[in-house]
C-alpha cells in the first residue's frame, strides 16, 4: 500500500471519527452486532515497485555491465526488484532464449493473476457490504418492531439497525472499493514493468548495445516521460 493509500485511509477516518463526535459520545456508533454481520474477512496485498522509467535507467546500465563484463559480470549486479533480479540471474548463468523467455512471461502472468483476483475479492466485498448492511438494519428493525411493548429497548434496536447500514457503507467506500481500485491500477503498471524487464533481459541476452536497449524500452513510457534526463549510458 503506497503513502497516498495511506493518507487517504487516514484522513477518511479521522473525518468521519470527527462527524460521530460532533453528535455526541464516540460509543453511540460501536455495535458488536453489526460489526460482526459486517466484518467478514480481508486480503492485503501489493508492493511498491521501481517506476517504468527507472526500470529503463536500470536494464541499460545492465547492458553496458554486460558488454563489458560479459554475461559472468552479472552476477555481481544487485536489484531492489525481485523480477528483474531473477532475469539477470538467467542471463549470467548461459540459460537460452527461450527458457528465459518462457519461465519470466509465466512468473509475470502468474503475479498478474493474483493481483487480479486480490482485485475482484475486494470488489465483491465492496458490493456485498452495503447489502449486508441492509440485512443488519432489517434485523434491527425486527427486533426493534418485535419489543414495542418496552420502550426502553427501541433505542437500542434502531441505533444497531442503522449502524448496520453505516458500517456496510464505510467497509465498502472507505476501504475495500480504493483498495480494489489500487489493485486493479497496480496490475496494469506490472504489466508494463515486468512486459518491459522481460523485453530488456532478453535484449541483454542477445547482446544488445545498451544504446539500443534503452532505445526499445523507452517506448514503454507515455513520449512526455521519454525525454527526462535518465541516467546516462555510453554507446
Amino acid at each position: 500500500m503506497d503513502i497516498m493509500t495511506s493518507v487517504g485511509l487516514v484522513t477518511g477516518i479521522i473525518v468521519i471519527s470527527v462527524m460521530m463526535l460532533l453528535g455526541g459520545d464516540l460509543h453511540m456508533f460501536i455495535s458488536e452486532h453489526a460489526i460482526i454481520i459486517i466484518f467478514g474477512g480481508s486480503i492485503a496485498a501489493t508492493m511498491i515497485r521501481l517506476s517504468a522509467r527507472e526500470l529503463v535507467d536500470e536494464l541499460a546500465r545492465i547492458a553496458e555491465i554486460a558488454r563489458k563484463q560479459g554475461p559472468v559480470g552479472l552476477e555481481k549486479v544487485e536489484t531492489d526488484e525481485p523480477f528483474l533480479a531473477k532475469g539477470i540471474r538467467y542471463v549470467a548463468d548461459g540459460y537460452d532464449l527461450e527458457f528465459i523467455r518462457d519461465n519470466l512471461e509465466r512468473d509475470r502472468d502468474n503475479f498478474l493473476m493474483h493481483l487480479d483476483e486480490g482485485s475482484k475479492i475486494y470488489r465483491a466485498v465492496g458490493d456485498c457490504a452495503p447489502a449486508f448492511g441492509m440485512v443488519g438494519t432489517l434485523i434491527g428493525m425486527v427486533q426493534m418492531f418485535a419489543n414495542m411493548t418496552d420502550p426502553s429497548k427501541l433505542g437500542p434496536f434502531m441505533a444497531t439497525a442503522l449502524l448496520a447500514t453505516l458500517y456496510g457503507a464505510l467497509v465498502a467506500n472507505l476501504f475495500c472499493l480504493p483498495i480494489a481500485d489500487k489493485l486493479h491500477g497496480k496490475l496494469l503498471d506490472e504489466e508494463t514493468n515486468r512486459t518491459l524487464i522481460i523485453d530488456g533481459i532478453l535484449m541483454i541476452r542477445d547482446s544488445k548495445s545498451p544504446a539500443l536497449v534503452r532505445e526499445m524500452l523507452l517506448a514503454y513510457l507515455p513520449e512526455k516521460h521519454r525525454n527526462e534526463e535518465g541516467e546516462p549510458v555510453p554507446a
